[in-house]
């Protein structure tokens, strides 16, 4: 089984990341697809994040009954921050039979040369890229295990959102209506 690792803040998830997720489960070879929420991003500060179970709780809502797109909290078990080369380690010994892919916008794979160990990750899982506008010249392009995707994008971000809950707008059709609706009736995000 082929599944893909969609690893993310989503802080909060929104329709843009569900549209990826839905193009690479539909349109790839991806027997399925994991939406792994990170605990902490090595590049991000972590006063920013909503808590990690109040992150993987949105995204429960947002695959529930989706047989082909889950939530995944397998970086909350280990060491922070998490490095994308020591997870893959650890999902190889904990389900030998799968193949794991990582999937990831075109502004991750112009800084994938940052990443702990990237050269191990490359040569040993594929890696699905969706272009984001500014970053379609990169260094691993032509990469015989990188695949460029054409995945409709959106411009949505998670820091937008957030901005415009503390203000009082309403974020309704900028994320799916079980977010929205969560998002609505707690406090998360308006401090």
């Amino acid at each position: 089984m082929k599944t893909g690792l969609f690893f993310g803040s989503f802080n909060p998830v929104h329709v843009g990341h569900m549209i990826i997720a839905n193009h690479m489960v539909e349109r790839t070879d991806l027997d399925e697809l994991w939406m792994v929420v990170s605990p902490q991003n090595p590049f991000k500060k972590k006063d920013s994040l909503a808590p990690d179970h109040d992150r993987l709780h949105l995204i429960t809502l947002v695959t529930e009954g989706h047989d082909r797109i889950r939530p995944s909290d397998i970086e909350f078990g280990l060491p922070r921050p998490s490095y994308t080369v020591d997870t893959l380690a650890y999902l190889k010994d904990k389900y030998p039979k799968r193949t794991f892919a990582l999937i990831m916008g075109g502004d991750n794979l112009a800084s994938f040369h940052k990443w702990k160990n990237h050269e191990r990750i490359i040569a040993d899982h594929q890696i699905y890229v969706y272009q984001r506008p500014g970053h379609e010249e990169h260094l691993f392009m032509d990469h015989p295990h990188v695949r460029i995707e054409q995945a409709p994008l959106m411009h949505i971000s998670a820091s937008y959102i957030r901005s415009s809950i503390r203000q009082g707008y309403s974020i309704q059709y900028l994320v799916p209506d079980p977010v929205f609706e969560y998002l609505r009736d707690s406090h998360l995000y308006q401090g």
